[in-house]
C-alpha cells in the first residue's frame, strides 16, 4: 500500500508529465505557425462591389477571405463577410511561385504611370520567419504581379458569389437561379478561381428541397467543376 505522501507524489508526477506534454505540443504548434509563409492581397475601391476585400494564403494552403460592401449593385443592403477555406495545391503553389518571381514584392511594383485609370488601391504582402515585405500599387508592368492580381481577383469573384448565394438562400431564394447562371457562365469562361471554396453554400442549396430542381442541379454542376479543378491540382 502507498502512503498518502507517496500517492501525492505520484499524482504530482502525473500532473507534471501532463503539463510538460501540453507545453511541448503548444511549442510545436507555435513553431509550425512561425515556419509558415503567407501571401496576402487586398483591394480598396470605393463605390465598387465589394468596396474592400482581402485574401491571405498560408504556405500550408489555409486561407482567409473578408470583404465589405453592398450585397449587389442592385441592392442597398450592405454586408461584412469573412470565411476560412483551403486553397487547392495547384493554386497555393501558383501563389507562392508568382510571389517568388515578383521578388516577394520588395522592389518597385507600381508602374508609376499617373495617366492610367484608377482601378483600386492594391496591396501585396509576403511574410515568413525571416522577412516581411509589401508593395502598394494601382497597376504594375511586372507580369508576375499582373498574374497574381488576376488570380486573387478571380478568387474574390468566387467568394463574392458564395457571399451573395448565402444571402439569397436565406432571404431571397428566387434570386438564386440568375445568380447561379452567372456563376456557372463565369466558371466555364475561366473567370473564377478556387471554386471549391464555395462548396459549403452550394451544398446547402443542393440539399434544400424547397429550392427549384433546376437551381439545385446548377449548384451540383458548379460543385463538380470545383472538384474537377481541385483533383487536377493534387
Amino acid at each position: 500500500m502507498y502512503s498518502t505522501a507517496e500517492r501525492s507524489i505520484g499524482k504530482g508526477k502525473g500532473l507534471s508529465a501532463g503539463f510538460v506534454l501540453a507545453s511541448v505540443v503548444f511549442v510545436a504548434v507555435l513553431t509550425h505557425a512561425a515556419d509558415l509563409a503567407s501571401v496576402s492581397f487586398s483591394l480598396d475601391f470605393p463605390n465598387s462591389s465589394p468596396e474592400h476585400y482581402a485574401i491571405s494564403v498560408q504556405s500550408d494552403g489555409r486561407a482567409h477571405y473578408e470583404s465589405s460592401g453592398k450585397i449587389s449593385n442592385d441592392s442597398d443592403a450592405r454586408d461584412d463577410y469573412q470565411t476560412d477555406f483551403t486553397f487547392s495545391d495547384a493554386g497555393r503553389a501558383q501563389v507562392f511561385d508568382l510571389a517568388k518571381a515578383a521578388h516577394y514584392f520588395s522592389g518597385k511594383v507600381d508602374s508609376g504611370n499617373k495617366k492610367l485609370a484608377f482601378t483600386g488601391s492594391k496591396k501585396l504582402v509576403y511574410s515568413d520567419a525571416q522577412r516581411t515585405s509589401s508593395a502598394e500599387y494601382n497597376f504594375s508592368t511586372m507580369q508576375s504581379v499582373q498574374q497574381l492580381t488576376s488570380l486573387f481577383q478571380n478568387v474574390s469573384a468566387t467568394m463574392e458569389y458564395a457571399r451573395r448565394l448565402s444571402y439569397y438562400h436565406r432571404y431571397q431564394k428566387l434570386a438564386l437561379d440568375d445568380e447561379l447562371k452567372h456563376m456557372e457562365d463565369q466558371a466555364r469562361q475561366g473567370e473564377l478561381a478556387e471554386i471549391q471554396a464555395a462548396q459549403p453554400v452550394l451544398q446547402q442549396i443542393y440539399d434544400d428541397n424547397s429550392v427549384m430542381n433546376v437551381v439545385r442541379a446548377r449548384a451540383q454542376r458548379i460543385m463538380s467543376m470545383g472538384k474537377t479543378v481541385t483533383a487536377a491540382g493534387h
